[in-house]
């Protein structure tokens, strides 16, 4: 059984070389290596420089790419850019045993958090009140009691599911400028359905003010800036849940951020019916949807969207959609069928 690191897959067709092992469009101008490790430029016909960058964070591969008529100054704007990213995953790695999520999980309380934390951790309080509960960052228990059976070979039972769901209630979390404080007593939090749209914002907010306006970024989450050339925008490929390397969808993004929320990414049977998504409510990975992909008008929203219309379902999880502005939605069900709001993005 495949295990990935990230939670949904999308391909940025980007008309340059392949970022995050995902698939691009070939080019048409050859691009060269600057000698920097994971460095590339490409020359496009209005003499503008298109400069990407690969590295590595939360676990998966990062790309970013600046088009700007001065090469140095699109390098200069992706460092900074990788920078903010790298901040990110510092502070809310659950693999960094020094980060200051796990300083919370072990301790139960984070003094002097940092700012990046604080907003993270408001905006996922403010979701969770929007959807009663069903996004709940502390829903990390649920994980590990999976992850445990799953490497016995087994599906935990209804004796673990409830001891885990016991520890499961984001209002248990006390959020203060000076401290975070759970509450609940063995609470533990994840922040993989929100970091990396988070980054993805930083990372943009970076470029920009480096005086880019186009770009894309891919933290494992998609933020787009401009377009790709003048006449084309960026095009974005979401992976069909049951074909590993073909496209459910093919779209064209302009200025809007993409996240996918998917049963593929981690799945503890080969039927997927359990995952890495869990209903806070049930201890259990929801029934209905196979995939769901959120457009936004930031990668924060897109990826926190995505994750909690997935444990929300159709009908509770497009009102929430509908309800946000700028926002739209793909559901792809677990029968195979479709259901998108009007304005998702049109197929290329």
């Amino acid at each position: 059984m495949e295990r990935l690191h990230r939670r949904r897959w999308l391909c940025a067709a980007m008309g340059g070389g392949a970022s995050l092992g995902l698939f691009a469009a070939a080019s048409r101008f050859r691009a060269r290596d600057t000698g920097n490790a994971g460095v590339s430029v490409a020359t496009l016909p209005d003499g503008s420089r298109r400069v990407t960058r690969t590295g590595w964070a939360f676990g998966t591969e990062i790309s970013i790419t600046a088009i700007h008529p001065c090469e140095t100054t699109a390098v200069r704007a992706i460092a900074g850019a990788f920078r903010q990213v790298e901040t990110v995953d510092e502070v809310m790695s659950l693999h960094r045993t020094a980060s200051q999520l796990c300083v919370l999980n072990r301790d139960q309380v984070l003094w002097d958090p940092h700012p990046f934390l604080l907003s993270v951790m408001n905006t996922s309080r403010t979701l969770s009140q929007r959807t009663d509960g069903a996004f709940d960052v502390t829903v990390q228990p649920l994980w590990v009691v999976h992850d445990e059976a799953m490497r016995r070979g087994e599906h935990p039972g209804e004796v673990e599911i409830a001891a885990a769901r016991r520890k499961v209630d984001w209002r248990q979390i006390e959020i203060g400028a000076d401290a975070i404080r759970l509450h609940g007593g063995g609470q533990s939090v994840t922040l993989n359905g929100i970091a990396q749209g988070f980054a993805a914002d930083r990372a943009m907010e970076a470029l920009r003010r480096e005086g880019i306006d186009h770009a894309i970024v891919d933290s494992g989450e998609i933020a787009t800036l401009g377009r790709k050339t003048a006449t084309e925008a960026w095009s974005i490929g979401v992976r069909h849940p049951r074909r590993k390397d073909a496209f459910a969808a093919l779209i064209r993004l302009d200025s809007r951020a993409l996240a996918t929320s998917g049963d593929y990414a981690t799945a503890f049977d080969p039927n997927f019916r359990e995952h890495h998504i869990f209903d806070p409510r049930t201890g259990r990975s929801p029934g209905q949807l196979s995939s769901v992909t959120v457009a936004a008008s930031t990668s924060t929203e897109a990826d926190a969207l995505s994750t909690a219309v997935f444990v929300l379902g159709i009908e509770r999880g497009l009102r929430l959609v509908r309800s946000t502005p700028g926002a739209d939605a793909l559901l792809i069900l677990k029968d195979g069928g479709t259901v998108a709001t009007e304005g998702f993005p049109a197929p290329v």
